[in-house]
Order: structure tokens, then C-alpha cells, then sequence
């Protein structure tokens, strides 16, 4: 077990994954899921810097249909998706996250209703709005992704159609909101010294996935 942050509200525990190990975690979402309006949240603390992607979160069936959230090779954040073969989106930040010794809150906001492309999908690092990408291509209006998509496995700590990409590291207070768009206030805030740290959550919304 770990605590993220010894002020406040605190978080008991963590879960370890070990990408030695093949450690991850399934689920398959249920007919009613939003495909096109979620927001993820977790609190990670990596372990290893391997070199190969390292999936926090994905979705799909198939090499040609899915999703996958993850630190790719440049320890970069970044976000693919693929539709029966065809790229959906991809995203990846100019920063690198490298700290082995510290805790990210990461957010992953999604709304593809949306007009404006960049409102979208929006990538949150301890409470700030990402706006820097070294890759850059949002997916078109009302596009249906497939992290929370009705029928469709979701993995947490590796690929989701295949055993590859396993994370290397801590996760904690991970939440998924089913039809939602929210911000990073939802899950976190900045304390008097203007450390971002985690709220509880409980009090969520979380929609019927």
C-alpha cells in the first residue's frame, strides 16, 4: 500500500504492476456505455523506464479497432485510435514524464460532439490543461472511440486485444465517468502551497458504466 499525499484527503492505497508479472485488469462495458463523451482519472507513479509503450488504459478487439492511453516510447503521454484499420487519433505531449519518484494525477477528458477539435479530448497533468503536442491529430466530430464502448474489453495496465504493453508501476484512485466531460477539479485540488493532491470522490456521478 501506498498514500499518495499525507494533507488533506488521503488515498490508502495503491495497486502494483509489474510488467514482469503480465499484472493488468478486465472488464467488459455494458450496452449502455457513452463512447463518444467519458473522462478517465488515475493517480500513477511509474516504476520503470522500459523503453516500449506502457498502457495505462485501453479498449478495443483488435489490432484494427482500438484504444490505448500510455506512455509511449518518448515517456511521452499519448493517446490512439483506430476504426476498422483507419487512425481516429493521436495525440502526444511535448513533455516526457520521467520522475520515477513522484505521483501523476493524469486525466484523459473526452467529448467528441464537440465543435472545436482540441475540446475533444483533453489531457490534464496534476490539474493543468496539456496544450503542447509533438503529435497532434484530434478525432473528427462524434467519433465512437473505444475506451467505454458498449461490448468492447477494457484493460487497465496493458493492450487491450493482445498481452503487450504492460505498465511498470503504481496506480491509485483510478476512476472512469460514463457520459461525462469533466475537468481536473473533480478529482483533485491545489492546497495552500500549490501541490495538486487528490479529493475524494465518492461523491461522483459515474454514469451506468
Amino acid at each position: 500500500t501506498n498514500s499518495i499525499k499525507d494533507t488533506g484527503f488521503n488515498v490508502a492505497n495503491s495497486l502494483r504492476f509489474n510488467d514482469g508479472s503480465s499484472d493488468n485488469l478486465s472488464r467488459t462495458q455494458e450496452s449502455s456505455a457513452n463512447s463518444q463523451i467519458f473522462t478517465y482519472s488515475t493517480w500513477v507513479k511509474r516504476s520503470g523506464l522500459t523503453g516500449v509503450k506502457q498502457e495505462m488504459v485501453s479498449g478495443g478487439s483488435a489490432s484494427t479497432d482500438f484504444d490505448m492511453f500510455y506512455f509511449d516510447t518518448s515517456e511521452r503521454l499519448s493517446y490512439y485510435s483506430k476504426t476498422s484499420g483507419s487512425e481516429n487519433l493521436d495525440l502526444a505531449t511535448t513533455k516526457v514524464f520521467r520522475d520515477l519518484s513522484a505521483w501523476y494525477h493524469i486525466v484523459l477528458a473526452v467529448d467528441t460532439t464537440q465543435g472545436t477539435a482540441s475540446n475533444r479530448v483533453k489531457l490534464y497533468v496534476n490539474g493543468v490543461l496539456e496544450t503542447a503536442y509533438a503529435v497532434g491529430t484530434y478525432p473528427s466530430v462524434n467519433t465512437n472511440l473505444f475506451l467505454n464502448k458498449a461490448s468492447q474489453s477494457q484493460r487497465i495496465g496493458r493492450q487491450a486485444y493482445s498481452a503487450l504493453d504492460f505498465f511498470d508501476g503504481y496506480m491509485s484512485e483510478t476512476v472512469l465517468i460514463d457520459g461525462q466531460q469533466l475537468a481536473p477539479t473533480s478529482f483533485g485540488e491545489f492546497d495552500d502551497s500549490g501541490i495538486w493532491k487528490p479529493i475524494n470522490v465518492s461523491g461522483l456521478t459515474f454514469g451506468t458504466n
